[in-house]
């Protein structure tokens, strides 16, 4: 990867890590004023406490996703300045520049991802899961 694409994707990751860690912080703050403002309150019945606590738990998963999104970043991050950023996991190719710019933190090109997924899903065909957001790097 020449130099001048190598400084533009840090920057494409240091502009989405910038922009998840503000998000973060938001998220935390809900969830600890809204946790807090229901803890507070005593005057709740059953459905307004279930409600909370389904909308707390929804802002807490957001929360969780963000904080896996800022790890990506960081690995790819380190990835960059390791000289393999860009370089499928898998099959060693480089992953596109296009896929690069919509999710920096890739770790396979699209064919490669693809057949991934594809054996998770055989290697788990009973069971009925919500796919991640991102991928797993340890294949």
């Amino acid at each position: 990867m020449d130099s001048e694409r190598c400084e533009e994707l840090r920057q494409v990751l240091e502009e989405r890590r910038k922009v998840v860690v503000a998000a973060l912080r938001d998220g935390m703050k809900v969830v600890r004023t809204e946790h807090g403002a229901v803890a507070r309150e005593n005057v709740l019945d059953d459905v307004e406490v279930s409600e909370a606590e389904v909308q707390g738990d929804l802002e807490l998963a957001i929360v969780e996703l963000r904080s896996e999104m800022l790890t990506r970043i960081d690995e790819a991050l380190a990835r960059l300045a390791q000289g393999v950023y860009g370089d499928c996991f898998a099959c060693g190719a480089e992953i596109s520049e296009k896929r690069l710019r919509a999710m920096p933190f890739a770790v396979r090109c699209r064919d490669c991802e693809e057949a991934w997924e594809l054996a998770e899903r055989k290697s788990r065909p009973n069971r009925r899961r919500a796919g991640s957001l991102f991928m797993d790097v340890s294949a």
